[in-house]
């Protein structure tokens, strides 16, 4: 889809290989799928640096479309509010959160079981489960997150590094740490978002929270940091898409509301 403007799982694609989208489907009504299930954003940029470049080529039109939504340039696959699936990729063929998950939060498969589709699952209540995922994550090792995000600011990208062949690559880079404690207080905001009930109130709180703790000063380096931490959410390292996208998403909302 990205480089040659093909999406194998359209409807069309569907009539014409019927049996190679039914085996991804049986794949992906297997929760042990998701612990190995990417996205095509984390293969666009994984795959070149193991397997070399790839060319651009096929589907023109398509292929620009496809582009801008893998890559969150198209204003909706990485801005709230969501769609509930995925244009190109997706996400209800089978659990698109592992099962405990799904399960504390009450929602069921399509019909009864586990192992099941979720196409007709609560919009509203599987974006909750989604976000709370997400929140729970980022919770779960937020200093350290917040240090890893503060490698966008402007000092961070002073100190010496070895060049990898990935494009994002950078494990020796070092926090900036003159934006880490603005960039820890940021990412609490858009944790709290995610965490929260209400969530149009939740949003209208992230804006009033990243107003009181970040100083106009510092705006434009800690959404520099909320970028390099969004543009690195690996699937499925650190989430799955259907929680990924969210999280990529409320990123994108505390980043526009410090550079407004």
């Amino acid at each position: 889809a990205f480089w040659k403007g093909l999406d194998l799982r359209s409807p069309q694609m569907k009539k014409r290989f019927p049996g190679v989208n039914a085996w991804l489907e049986a794949f992906e009504k297997r929760e042990c799928y998701l612990a190995f299930k990417s996205d095509y954003y984390t293969h666009v940029m994984d795959i070149p640096p193991q397997y070399g470049p790839g060319y651009d080529g096929g589907f023109e039109d398509k292929r620009v479309e496809f582009a801008k939504s893998i890559t969150g340039r198209d204003g909706k696959s990485w801005n709230l509010p969501l769609s509930f699936d995925d244009e190109l990729q997706p996400l209800y063929n089978g659990p698109p959160l592992p099962l405990c998950v799904l399960e504390a939060a009450g929602i069921t498969g399509d019909n009864g079981k586990k192992e099941d589709t979720y196409q007709k699952a609560d919009p509203e209540g599987m974006a909750r489960a989604c976000r709370l995922m997400a929140g729970w994550k980022l919770a779960s090792n937020g200093e350290n997150v917040a240090r890893f995000a503060a490698r966008g600011g402007p000092a961070g990208a002073n100190n010496p590094r070895k060049t990898f062949g990935a494009q994002l690559a950078d494990p020796y880079a070092e926090a900036d740490k003159g934006v880490q404690s603005y960039a820890d207080a940021a990412l609490r905001a858009v944790c709290k978002s995610l965490l929260a009930d209400d969530h149009s109130a939740a949003l209208e709180d992230m804006k009033a929270d990243l107003q009181s703790t970040v100083p106009s000063g510092k705006t434009k380096d800690v959404a520099s940091s909320l970028a390099y931490l969004r543009d690195r959410v690996g699937v499925p390292r650190d989430l799955p898409l259907a929680s990924a996208r969210h999280l990529r998403a409320h990123l994108n909302y505390a980043i526009d509301t410090l550079l407004v």
